[in-house]
This record gives structure tokens, C-alpha cells and sequence, in this order.
């Protein structure tokens, strides 16, 4: 008789459809961001402010943040599932980089809005 021990696991086209869409996320924030820097003449904590004023840019960096948590997530969720075999400790891993995550986007939203 097997013994499967169900950690939830995931695997499949979803998983690796939303690694690419968070990926191109990221690429997007990161060539915008890229080209707000290269087309300003002078820059300093106005130009700075003056940028993450806005809502369109407060709500793609949010997106962008909650991009990157959730592409690590997927791709820590993996490598634990993959080289960490006792299911306790894989558990807690998982947990705490939820934890982590969770928190970072807490903090992000805290950042951007000023709450």
C-alpha cells in the first residue's frame, strides 16, 4: 500500500501559465520604469514624487509587487516541493513564505497609499 502524503500540489498549465503572465507583468513595469528614467533630465525626490503620485502608477507598481510574490511563490512552492522531503518541514516553509508575501503586500500598499 502507498503512502501519499497530499501537501497540495499543483502542477500543470495554470502554474506555468501565470509564471509567464506575472514574468510579462514585470518585464512591462520594469521597461515603463526604465523609460521614465532614461526621459528624465533631472532627477531628484520631486521627479520621484511626482511619479508615484499618480494612481496608474501606484497601481501598476502594487501590481507589479504582487507580481513578483506571487512568480516567487510558485517557483519557492517547486523547488521546496521538489529537494524537501519531510512534509512537516515543507509545511512550514510554505506557511511562512505565505506569511512573508503576505506581509511584504501589506506593507507595499501601506507604502504607496500612506496608510
Amino acid at each position: 500500500m502507498v503512502n501519499r502524503v497530499v501537501t497540495g500540489a499543483h502542477y500543470g498549465l495554470r502554474d506555468w501559465l501565470i509564471q509567464r503572465i506575472t514574468a510579462v507583468v514585470m518585464a512591462l513595469y520594469s521597461v515603463v520604469l526604465a523609460g521614465y528614467l532614461l526621459l528624465q533630465p533631472h532627477l531628484d525626490y520631486d521627479a520621484w514624487t511626482g511619479l508615484f503620485s499618480s494612481q496608474p502608477m501606484r497601481t501598476f507598481t502594487l501590481l507589479f509587487l504582487l507580481s513578483v510574490f506571487y512568480h516567487a511563490w510558485i517557483g519557492i512552492r517547486d523547488i521546496v516541493m521538489d529537494y524537501v522531503k519531510p512534509a512537516g518541514v515543507r509545511l512550514v516553509i510554505h506557511v511562512l513564505v505565505i506569511l512573508v508575501s503576505l506581509l511584504y503586500a501589506i506593507w507595499a500598499v501601506q507604502i504607496l497609499w500612506g496608510f
